[in-house]
């Protein structure tokens, strides 16, 4: 038997018994997300879905999981039990410094960002008959700053912070769940409340739909810039007057937030980044259309709100198209 002959019929028999480059090995990745009724769940659904259309192209079989949500998902991440996740922003800086939840365990020096996705805005709801048009007006009213705990509590904090109001000293402050806020607005036991959340949101839909009329004030001053300048997890925000025909407000309303953002570790490699980064960007108008918090989303938007380092195989489509140098 000739030579040749012999190495093209092994090579027939290794791709019938499913080795060799006819049939390239299959990498699986998960995504973890939130709850199933959250953004994040159909959000990591849609990524998934986009790259298991080209699953032939580059080999690859995505799975989403819902799960607890952000600290979760960075710890998983972070163990090799996820190979991405959905997270805050604030949170993957917390975790990027070993602070908050990660204190004990220190940085965690491999997480790396991907991309952001939408703005969930520090949303500041007002009853019109109290006067509150901006959180400077904030002063000596009944507001409810969020649950000991969550994530709207800190950031009213901080807001407030900026603009020189002491929540225990200058407020008759509330610390109630966001989700009960609404009722407690339009039954008039609260002049106010803070919500971080992404838009629309039924609770402030419910909100601004009772007999009570309320406007969603503007989060906005010198002391919010700066305090953007410190915290580099905070990104400005608008939220659409439109999404909320109920409130009492002609224009957009401006304001600053957290971003949801994709996250990974370093030690995925930069093939499977780069792939689910680019099936985002290739199809950027149908990810919009996945929920209207995407909307107004940009690009350029999407590597904004990023605290952790971003990941190489990232960084190479964006230089590719043009959004970084």
């Amino acid at each position: 038997m000739k030579k040749g002959m012999f190495i093209g019929l092994a090579l027939a028999a290794a791709v019938l018994m499913g080795y060799g480059p006819a049939q390239a090995k299959t990498q699986f990745v998960t995504i973890g997300t939130g709850g199933i009724t959250g953004v994040y769940y159909p959000t990591g659904g849609a990524i998934a879905k986009m790259v298991n259309k080209k699953k032939k192209e580059y080999g690859i079989r995505a799975t989403v999981e819902s799960t607890g949500g952000s600290v979760f998902n960075i710890n998983a991440v972070m163990s090799g039990d996820l190979e991405f996740g959905i997270a805050q922003s604030d949170r993957q800086f917390q975790a990027v410094k070993g602070m908050a939840e990660w204190k004990d365990k220190g940085p965690q020096a491999d997480l790396r960002a991907v991309f952001s996705i939408h703005p969930e805005s520090v949303t500041l709801v007002a009853a019109v008959d109290a006067g509150i048009k901006n959180i400077a007006d904030l002063k000596g009213k009944k507001v409810n700053i969020g649950n000991p705990g969550s994530g709207q509590r800190q950031n009213a904090i901080d807001a407030l912070d900026a603009v020189g109001i002491n929540y225990e000293k200058d407020l008759k402050a509330e610390s109630i769940k966001a989700s009960e806020a609404a009722s407690l607005l339009q039954d008039g036991r609260i002049d106010a409340f803070f919500y971080t959340v992404g838009h629309p949101s039924g609770s402030i839909k419910e909100a601004t739909s009772g007999a009570r009329k309320v406007l969603i004030a503007d989060v906005t001053g010198s002391g919010i810039d700066g305090l953007l300048a410190k915290f580099p997890y905070y990104a400005k925000a608008t939220i659409p007057a439109s999404l909320y025909p109920g409130a009492q407000n002609d224009k957009d309303i401006n304001t600053f937030g957290v971003k949801a953002t994709l996250i990974t570790s370093a030690k995925v490699s930069d093939d499977i980044v780069y792939a689910i980064t680019k099936e985002v960007f290739d199809n950027f108008e149908a990810f919009k259309k996945l929920h209207p918090a995407y909307a107004t989303l940009t690009k350029a938007q999407m590597l904004e709100g990023l605290s952790a380092p971003l990941h190489p195989g990232a960084v190479k489509y964006y230089k590719e198209v043009g959004l970084m140098k």
